[in-house]
Order: C-alpha cells, then sequence, then structure tokens
C-alpha cells in the first residue's frame, strides 16, 4: 500500500472510531510498545487540538483517571467527563497551578509549529517546542512518570535526549508507522521521571511560536 492511500486508510478509520485527526493511531502505537497509559492515570495533553490523543488517553485511564488538555483552541470534540481543557498558551502556562496532587503519570506533546518551509527555522521552533513541553514535565510529573514529546529532527536531536537522559531512567526515539514519510518528525519517550543522571538545571526560556493543528 502506497503512503498516500495509507494516509488516507487511516484518515477514514479514525473517523470510524470517533478520533478527529490520524495522528491517534501515532500515540496508540507509542503506547502499545512503551506501556505508557493504564487506568487511574493523571495524564498532561500538551498542544491538544484537534483532541485524538486526549480522547485515546481518557478512555485508556478510564474514569478513575484524568486528562487535562492545553491548547490556544479549544478541540472541536465532545469530552468525555474525565476530561478537561484550558485554553491557554503552552509558553505562557503556569504549570503549577494544574498540577494534580502526587503530579501527572504522564506529559504528551504532540506541539508542532506553523511551518514555514525554511527546515532550519521549522527545526528551531520545533524544538523550542519540546524544550518547553519538558520544561513543564519536568515541573508537574511524580516520580517513576513518563513523556511523550514531539521534535522535528534535527541536529538538536541530541541536545533534547541528552537533557532527557538526566531525568528519566529511559530514553528513546520512536517513529511510529502512522508518520507520514515526507515527515520529519520522531516522538521522543522518557520513563522512570527522577532517575536519570543528575544535570544541571536550565535557564528559564520564553521562546514564542505558533502552532499547526495535527494530522
Amino acid at each position: 500500500m502506497s503512503q498516500r492511500r495509507r494516509s488516507d486508510h487511516l484518515t477514514k478509520r479514525a473517523r470510524e472510531l470517533s478520533y478527529p485527526a490520524r495522528s491517534v493511531f501515532k500515540l496508540e502505537e507509542i503506547d502499545v510498545r512503551a506501556g505508557l497509559l493504564a487506568r487511574g492515570q493523571h495524564v498532561l495533553d500538551l498542544g491538544c487540538t484537534p483532541g485524538s490523543w486526549l480522547l485515546y488517553a481518557s478512555r485508556k485511564v478510564g474514569p478513575e483517571g484524568t486528562v487535562t488538555g492545553v491548547d490556544l483552541v479549544q478541540p472541536r470534540v465532545a469530552l468525555p467527563a474525565n476530561a478537561r481543557i484550558i485554553v491557554k498558551d503552552v509558553m505562557e502556562l503556569d504549570a503549577s497551578t494544574i498540577v494534580p496532587a502526587g503530579g501527572f503519570d504522564l506529559v504528551l506533546s504532540d506541539m508542532a509549529p506553523s511551518t514555514t518551509g525554511a527546515g532550519l527555522v521549522d527545526q528551531e521552533r520545533s524544538y523550542e517546542l519540546v524544550s518547553r513541553a519538558l520544561d513543564i514535565a519536568i515541573a508537574t510529573l511524580r516520580s517513576g512518570g513518563g513523556f511523550v514529546g514531539k521534535l522535528f529532527l534535527s541536529g538538536r536531536h541530541a541536545e533534547v535526549t541528552d537533557l532527557m537522559k538526566g531525568r528519566f531512567a529511559q530514553v528513546r526515539t520512536l517513529r511510529p508507522r502512522a508518520t507520514r514519510s515526507s515527515s520529519r518528525e520522531v516522538f521522543l519517550l522518557g520513563k522512570g521521571f527522577g532517575a536519570g543522571r543528575v544535570t544541571p538545571p536550565r535557564a528559564a526560556r520564553s521562546p514564542r511560536c505558533c502552532r499547526r493543528p495535527r494530522g
């Protein structure tokens, strides 16, 4: 099956399963491979629009768990009882105001910049977004928690993974099969928060850039 036909098939399949976008299959594969989501967990979904990851996570954690989504745009999905949306710029989010008692079990980020066509610019903006997501994860995860963040592959990849190795016991880079062949995106996975190498804290940053809807 060609990549185009596979993409069309996945889009149709996502809609049949009541998900707004095919990106759900990327999270599903990561979840199956890494064993991330479980009933009763508290999950943070950064850049949650159009809502596929939020819906998938809410179904996996069940009524005992919760999912908090954050985005500039309210996703056009019917929210399950265990999910809520905070409409806010992730770059301006005060993570201390949303963290549950004991911390989140998992922080997800499928954020991507609005692409400019200039590869180096897009890669740098993607790095800023995943770095911000990692900062929020570090501030809100419970001990032993996990992180998944999207990055446009570039020379910054080693820099981000090295930072993650300072915080997580396990760090991997994954490229789900549902990823379009033309895309440079990969997903950085961290498990076992609080058990990595000890590294100096990073200086705070406040980059700003726009995100495009996930597909």
